[in-house]
This record gives C-alpha cells, structure tokens and sequence, in this order.
C-alpha cells in the first residue's frame, strides 16, 4: 500500500513532468486575430489563430526538414516521404485517411519546400476533431511499408516527368542548380529519376524518425478555434502514439548561419524542342531574417510584381516580347535569391535579356522615383492583406513563423514595416543586389550561335 506522502510525491512530479506552457502572442481584438502558443512537455509547439467570424479551420502540422537536410544520395527523400505519409497507419488505410476528410467536404493535401514540410487539411469548424485526429496520426503513425515505397516510387517519377515537361517551372531548378551548384539548395526538392529510384524502405525510415520528433514540429490552426480545445485534441493524440516521450526535450531552434553565394556570371543552358525560351536571370539576394528585406520587397514589386510594374510595361506592354515576366524573391535561412523571368520565342531571347538587364542596371545605378517607391509599397500593403483571406493562409503565416523565425508578427506589424521603407532603403538595397553581377539560366531550342551570345548578357 502506497503511503500518501509518497502518492503526493508522485502526483507532484508527474504534474511537473506534464506542465504546458502557454503565451499570448498577439492580442486580438474582441478574440479576433489572438494568436497564441503552447508548447507541450516533449518539445512540440502549438500555436493558433482565432477567428470566430468564420465557419472554417485549417489544421497543420509543420515539420522542420526540407531537401537542404538531404545528403546527395538522399536527394528526394523529404518530398517522398510526403507522400509516403497518405499511405497509411495503424488505424487507417489509404484509404481511410481520404475518406475521412471527404465524408465532411474537407481538403488535404502537403507541400515540401528547401526548409521545411507541411501538411494539413481545411474543414468546417465542427469537424475539426476529425481534422487533428487524421493528421496528427499520419504524421505520428505512419507505416512506410515497402510495398507503399514500391508504388509510390512511380507517382513520383511520374510527378519529376510532369515538372521536366513544363519548362516554365524547371528552369526554376535550374536557375538553383545555377546559383548554388551541387549542394542542397541546389538540387531539386523531388530528386531525380537516379536518387528516387535508389531510395529503399529502410533509409526512408530512418530519415523520418530522424526528422519528425515532436521538437521538429510546430502544430498551426487558423479559423473558429478555440486554443484550449486544440491544444488538448493535439496533446491526446501525440501522447497516445508515445511521441511524447521526453517531459525534458525542447525545440529545435530557427536555422541559422551566413553563406555567401560566389556564382557570379555562371549561365547554364538546357536545350529543349519547346516553343518558347524559359529564361531566369538573377543574383543572391537577402535572407529571410535579413531586416532589409522589407525594402527588397518592395524593389521586388516595383519592378516585376505587377502589370504597372518596369519589367511588365517594357517587355510586355510596350514591346510584346512575353505574355509572362515578372521578378521574385526567395529569402533562406543564411541567403536568398533575387531572379527574373520570362518566356519568349527563342528568336526574341537576346532582345529580352538586354532589356531585363538594362533595367536592373539603371536600377542599380539610380534608384527609382518616388512615385514608382509608393506605388509599390501601396500593391504590397494591398497584396499582403488580401493573401491572408483565408483560413490557410492564416495558417501558413503563423506555422512558418513559428519554425523559421520562432516568433509572431501581427498583420498590422507587417503593414508598419513595409509602410516604413524609405526611398533611400530600396535604392541602397538596388544598389547590393541588382549591382551584383548576374548569372543565367535557359530552356530552350537555342542554336549554338545564340547559345554563345548568352554568356555576353551576364558579362
């Protein structure tokens, strides 16, 4: 028979083994717009938006691996493993798990990306039990049979051979591979027909358990929620699966580090029987904890991120050399990108270089004009509230926050930071990114003479 000083010995430290800590970390108003967090003993983080207005929620569950965490004979592995955790679990087929959510018209479905993976689905309030229940089994109790690695093996293939056929979207890899050679920001994020098909049952297990312990995750839900409730449905389901077997772990902090990007000048050329040239022009850019970002985003958007915008009015409406070309960003961990494209008739590929090139140039060397400065912060103020519309999106901005920058911003902090950029900022940020010399990437069918005058567009 156990004394009580022991049993209250006992209960006390099993309640200290078990305690959940919970923080505020934007106040809302009248509950819209709070965003919370709690991290659970075990290391997993829990953070949630409450909207009562809506009748919707979006539920997921961020891990912290991305294809940058693959070796080179790892090359695919996060992306296949996506997939691998539809397949089923100890309680629910396949089959299951897609029923499920289709019973109640709900939406599932993942994503992977250089630095991180997500899965989620979107339901009606009322089902979102169900919702944490199925995801939070697939990403606890997944089986990775290898019969389930044999089948999918041909998805993927099949998903790398859709990507090859769309050269709009592969010269994006290739523009990577450009910039950051063979190390893993370089490579693909679905491998290739030569690392998928090595890929074996047993390494793919070993990299899950590696990756997807409860200190790699962050649990995100936007919508009608209440963070009590999730927080308890998440909590049961993670402690029935035993994931949370260590009261002591923490979590993993953001990535960190400085790289350099040396790639100056280097062009890579694919050719292609395609009836276009897919080009991408483009240098390093900033980080994603780079504070100047904000001014990046906004050189970003005045130059490529709308139809008023300069690559827009000259490529396209005064010259009709594209339908399609715009810039963008790409922020990591320790660097980013900074790139342009477009897609032309091969014949018209110089052309469209030379103006691209000459904007950036005249870009870097004077700056914009302040009406060009304003009306991009205006579309970018604009842009970045209607972006956040849905539950999803809420979603994705809290979940990503809390993995890749380990904190919250609130909507209106975003629009005080992009109303802050100067004039004088986005011209000292044209001046370090676009004066850097470029590198360049086309998909084509391009002659060996014009091939040859390619390398003159980044000289």
């Amino acid at each position: 028979m156990t004394s009580s000083s022991s049993t209250a010995t006992a209960r006390t430290s099993s309640e200290a083994r078990a305690v959940a800590r919970t923080q505020t970390l934007i106040k809302g108003t009248d509950g819209t717009g709070t965003v919370r967090r709690t991290t659970l003993p075990g290391g997993l983080r829990i953070v949630t938006e409450t909207l009562p207005s809506v009748r919707s929620a979006t539920f997921g569950i961020w891990a912290h691996v991305g294809s940058r965490d693959e070796t080179p004979t790892l090359n695919g592995a996060t992306h296949y493993l996506e997939h691998l955790l539809f397949k089923g679990t100890q309680k629910r087929s396949a089959l299951d798990i897609s029923a499920a959510l289709d019973a109640v018209g709900g939406e599932m479905n993942a994503f992977t990306a250089k630095e991180y993976t997500c899965y989620y689905a979107r339901v009606l309030d009322a089902d979102l039990p169900l919702a944490i229940d199925v995801v939070c089994d697939m990403l606890t109790g997944s089986l990775i049979l290898e019969e389930d690695v044999n089948v999918e093996r041909g998805a993927i293939l099949e998903e790398i051979a859709m990507t090859e056929d769309d050269p709009g979207d592969c010269v994006h890899d290739l523009f990577a591979h450009t910039m950051f050679g063979d190390n893993p920001l370089g490579r693909p994020v679905l491998g290739t027909v030569d690392t998928v098909n090595a890929l074996t049952a047993d390494r793919i297990r070993r990299f899950y358990k590696k990756h997807y312990d409860p200190t790699h995750l962050v649990v995100a839900c936007a919508g009608n929620v209440d963070h009590q409730k999730v927080v308890r449905q998440v909590r049961a389901a993670f402690e029935k699966s035993g994931a949370l077997r260590d009261p002591d772990a923490v979590p993993v902090a953001p990535r960190g580090g400085s790289r350099t990007l040396r790639t100056a000048g280097r062009v890579e050329l694919l050719g292609r029987k395609t009836e276009q040239a897919h080009v991408v022009l483009g240098m390093p850019g900033l980080s994603r904890t780079d504070d100047r970002r904000w001014a990046l985003g906004v050189l970003n958007t005045a130059l490529g991120g709308g139809m008023s915008s300069r690559l827009f009015q000259e490529v396209r409406e005064k010259r009709g050399l594209a339908y399609s070309v715009y810039s963008y960003t790409s922020g990591f961990a320790d660097c980013g990108l900074f790139g342009v494209y477009a897609g032309c008739r091969p014949s018209q590929v110089h052309d469209v270089l030379k103006i691209c090139r000459d904007e950036l140039d005249q870009v870097a060397q004077h700056g914009l004009p302040d009406d060009e400065i304003d009306r991009a912060i205006g579309q970018l103020k604009g842009s970045t509230v209607l972006g956040l519309e849905d539950t999803g999106a809420l979603m994705n901005r809290i979940g990503k926050s809390e993995l890749c920058w380990g904190e919250q911003m609130s909507v209106d902090d975003m629009l005080s930071r992009i109303a802050a950029v100067t004039p004088d900022d986005v011209r000292a940020v044209a001046r370090e990114v676009l004066g850097r010399r470029p590198s360049l990437s086309v998909i084509g069918p391009l002659k060996d003479k014009q091939a040859a005058r390619l390398h003159d567009a980044v000289a």
